[in-house]
């Protein structure tokens, strides 16, 4: 099961990904593996040598009743000191952003792939919709002249 930021690869070049840790409650897991979560807004940032994921959404677990959590807070990603200040580098210098493309359960651990991308513009973003496009109409071209 994974949740994926389908706007990020549509709005960003994704440079390079890191697979990280995050720390939830109780209640957030079990709204995860619900699929109570949206990652469509999210970033992280660098404060103080840690990265923390901001507005991210996970629904309340419906069954948590007063160990509920909120909804939008701010959660703490885990990476090593080391990784941690070579993205501060690249973030401070280049001007690249931090977006979490995917969350998913890896041996029972939910992981964060996080990307560090570069804005796209207008025209970026049209060229995009054309090659999608293209591999479209090649693929159905593929299709009907297997058949």
């Amino acid at each position: 099961m994974e949740i994926i930021n389908r706007e990020a690869r549509y709005n960003y070049f994704i440079i390079e990904e890191i697979e990280c840790g995050i720390v939830l409650t109780g209640t957030e897991i079990k709204a995860i593996r619900n699929s109570k979560m949206n990652l469509k807004d999210s970033y992280a940032v660098i404060r103080k040598n840690e990265v923390f994921l901001l507005n991210t959404h996970i629904s309340e677990y419906k069954e948590g009743n007063i160990f509920n959590h909120d909804p939008r807070r701010t959660r703490k990603l885990l990476l090593h000191k080391s990784e941690i200040l070579k993205l501060n580098n690249k973030v401070n210098q280049e001007g690249l952003t931090l977006i979490p493309l995917k969350l998913y359960f890896k041996k029972n651990k939910v992981k964060v792939l996080l990307g560090l991308c570069k804005g796209k513009k207008n025209f970026d973003k049209r060229e995009t919709i054309k090659e999608r496009d293209l591999k479209k109409e090649a693929s159905k071209l593929e299709k009907y002249n297997y058949k």
